[in-house]
């Protein structure tokens, strides 16, 4: 039997050989558009950032004794308060956010552009009387790249995108502002945003700031990293799958995947518009559960309704968020597609623990049929195309190295695809079925089959959910942190966060503990569900990073972003009290 193999392991390594070398003639040949505007896209980031600065340093000469640290130490609800009651001006807050905005930027490489106009913003807030100030009167807050604000690009870290600055504000920016919120950075994303890694060729790799050698995830990772630390208070991102979770667990700040339509997404620019069988949604990230309850009760107001009528009229339901009844939680510390870091299981366990403790019911919870949710509805739903709308986005450009390996495997024509994907289900089964989803769904019908299976899976999770009688569900969210390069080398993890774009649950992360030297020794057992690559690689991703956060995901069904809102507080209190000192 091996005797036969060796012609068809030679033969594969032939093949493997042959699409790299078309692959990198592809890649070579393209990148024209790429060396003509990506220079001209740094140097007016450059020239953005030294107005940013010329501002803070004229606000800092209108009051020169105030004091920033007091202003950045002051939790969003409070901050807020202040301002609208004019015990801080509106001057000193901005000024307080663009030095410490641009400190850290130094440290990590997390801003893309400087907004300007929010100068003007700010006179025209100091216009408003007091009855019209908006529950975000005079925040300064930061928008992930691909947010719309009018005069400025939405790259999504791709050359095709510079020099299209949008015409106009999107919903979102909107109604932030009418909220009295002053928009004044935009943040770093992985080219295409379809990486948890954060790195493009325009404006290069964020770091992440507890770990200058890891990487902050993504997509939304560059607002992780400025949250993380205090260069923003408020922030939205955007999520696919984990976009907004992967940071937030990766820096240690909280995140809230909203439910699909529960939010405008008009306005917020995408590599691949028109997915339906995966969702990617709008949220706030911010530093605390008390800042994201704030924001959503800003955003989900009739302006958002008005400006964009496909979204429902469901303003923010405080009996929900501010009910005392016991839940009822189900919980997972594995989801049987890969095995979560120790730290992670821990994290689970730990928070089930203190749950239990306080009242609540928690019941134990598997997921149903991962690997087809992972590999068929979420990977086929997310290239149903077969990749091609992504590759014609990267025509032209410099593809990153933390897209390389997707890109090299969706550039495959469809006969290899099918023929490695063959050969590969017995050798690396997931391997070999993603390059199958790969080939995407070919006709109307397949795609209208592909929608009626992510229905299915929908319905029959939330029987299962209903059978235990469950309020909301805690699960693991991935990290700790993966060293930077290693998002692409052990990308199954983000099989804890993809899965609830598919389900198009609202999802929140909540920081709980830390990663122990213990943790650490436990790693050297890692073995992996399924003993390939990824498994290999997922380790050597995680390692070092004792001391670095570890988070869990709180879930609701769909539409119930309050209780969603709800289940974190409760978590975050929780943990909040074991750390302080009897």
């Amino acid at each position: 039997m091996a005797v036969l193999l060796y012609p068809l392991v030679g033969l594969l390594l032939l093949i493997l050989l042959g699409a790299a070398l078309l692959v990198a003639t592809w890649v070579f040949w393209q990148p024209a558009l790429a060396w003509h505007k990506i220079p001209r896209a740094q140097k007016r980031r450059e020239e953005a950032l030294q107005q940013m600065a010329a501002l803070a340093q004229r606000l800092r000469q209108q009051e020169p004794s105030f004091d920033p640290k007091t202003i950045l130490e002051l939790p969003l609800v409070t901050l807020a308060e202040k301002l609208r009651e004019e015990e801080l001006s509106l001057e000193s807050v901005l000024c307080s956010y663009l030095e410490e905005a641009l400190k850290v930027h130094q440290e990590v490489n997390c801003l893309t552009d400087f907004l300007g106009e929010c100068e003007e913003q700010l006179q025209a807030l100091k216009k408003l009387k007091k009855s019209e100030r908006g529950l975000l009167y005079g925040v300064p807050i930061s928008l992930k790249d691909p947010y719309d604000c009018m005069g400025h690009d939405s790259t999504c870290g791709l050359a095709q995108f510079l020099e299209e600055p949008a015409a106009k504000d999107g919903v979102i920016v909107k109604v932030l502002k009418a909220q009295g919120a002053i928009p004044f950075v935009k943040t770093n994303i992985p080219q295409t945003m379809l990486s948890f890694d954060c790195s493009n060729p325009i404006y290069g790799q964020t770091m992440n700031p507890l770990n200058l050698k890891k990487t902050p995830g993504g997509s939304s990772g560059g607002e992780g990293a400025l949250l993380a630390k205090g260069g923003s208070i408020l922030g939205m991102g955007t999520d696919t799958g984990g976009s907004i979770r992967i940071p937030a667990s990766f820096c240690g700040v909280y995140g809230l995947r909203t439910t699909g339509g529960r939010l405008s997404y008009i306005g917020v620019a995408s590599p691949v518009k028109g997915k339906k069988s995966v969702s990617t949604v709008a949220g706030p990230m911010a530093r605390d559960v008390d800042s994201l309850v704030l924001g959503m009760r800003a955003l989900l107001n009739e302006d958002m309704h008005r400006l964009d009528p496909t979204v429902p009229f469901q303003p923010f339901r405080e009996e929900l968020y501010s009910s005392h009844r016991p839940l009822r939680i189900g919980y997972y510390d594995s989801d049987g597609y890969t095995q979560p870091s120790p730290s992670m299981a821990r994290a689970v366990r730990l928070t089930s623990r203190l749950l239990q403790e306080a009242g609540h019911q928690v019941i134990p919870f598997s997921v149903p049929r991962i690997e087809h949710a992972i590999l068929h509805l979420y990977t086929g739903g997310l290239f149903a195309d077969g990749g091609a709308t992504l590759l014609e986005k990267l025509k032209g450009d410099i593809v990153d190295h933390s897209i390389k390996a997707l890109v090299s495997n969706l550039s495959l024509p469809d006969l290899l695809k099918c023929f490695l994907a063959l050969i590969m289900k017995y050798i690396a089964p997931r391997m070999g079925q993603t390059l199958e989803e790969f080939r995407g769904v070919g006709t109307p019908k397949k795609l209208w089959e592909q929608h009626t299976a992510v229905e299915k899976y929908q319905q029959e999770f939330i029987a299962k959910w209903r059978s235990l009688d469950l309020d909301v569900l805690l699960a693991p969210a991935l990290g700790p942190a993966f060293y930077i390069g290693y998002p692409a080398k052990a990308s199954d993890g983000s099989s804890y966060k993809s899965l609830y774009n598919v389900l198009d649950f609202p999802v929140g992360v909540v920081p709980v503990t830390t990663v122990t030297p213990q943790d650490e020794e436990e790693l050297a057992f890692y073995k992996g569900y399924y003993g390939d690559t990824n498994d290999k690689n997922f380790p050597e991703a995680v390692k070092g990073s004792v001391g670095l956060p570890v988070a869990v995901q709180c879930i609701a069904l769909p539409w119930q972003e309050e209780l969603c809102l709800r289940f974190m507080k409760e978590v975050e209190t929780l943990v909040k009290n074991q750390r302080e000192p009897k």
